[in-house]
Parts: structure tokens; sequence; C-alpha cells
């Protein structure tokens, strides 16, 4: 299967979008390259016991996969509604 490409809804994104997983990855406590933000799904997949590597991974199950990226995305999540929660309280 191919790897599917990333789109966002706002052009020209893509490098801040990096820059917060990088930022919310570290603050959970991750060893992350803000060069290479996305490579810490290994670390990630290390830590759930999920064999992923850099190449191929058709072997491994649409659920351990999601487990890793349920955690990363989970985390961006939870910290945009934190900002978003900050904010709507500073204009009050």
């Amino acid at each position: 299967m191919a790897r599917r490409s990333r789109r966002y809804v706002v052009p020209g994104v893509e490098q801040g979008m990096q820059a917060f997983k990088a930022d919310v990855m570290k603050r959970e406590g991750y060893a992350v390259d803000p060069n290479q933000p996305d490579d810490v799904k290994y670390e990630v997949a290390k830590e759930l016991g999920v064999p992923l590597h850099p190449g191929d991974n058709g072997g491994l199950t649409t659920e351990s996969v999601g487990q890793v990226g349920g955690k990363i995305g989970g985390a961006m999540v939870r910290e945009m509604i934190r900002l978003a929660q900050e904010q709507l309280a500073n204009k009050k």
C-alpha cells in the first residue's frame, strides 16, 4: 500500500505543524530531533512494543500502527485543546 501524503487545509503550515509535534512530544518526555520530528514515532513504537522500523512495515496490523499514531496525535490534540481553552480564558 502506498503511503498517503498529508494535506493540510491551510497552505504552508507543514513546517509549523512539525515544530508543534516536536514541542509536544518533547514535553511528553521523548527525545525529538527538531529536524526530523516524524522520527519520534520509532521511539513511541519501541515503548509500546510495536516493531516499527524505517522502510516497509507492511506486516504490521492497523491496530498496532494506530497505537503509535494515536499516542502522538492524542498528545497533539490535548495540547491544542489546552491552548484554545487558555486563549478563551484570556479573552474574558
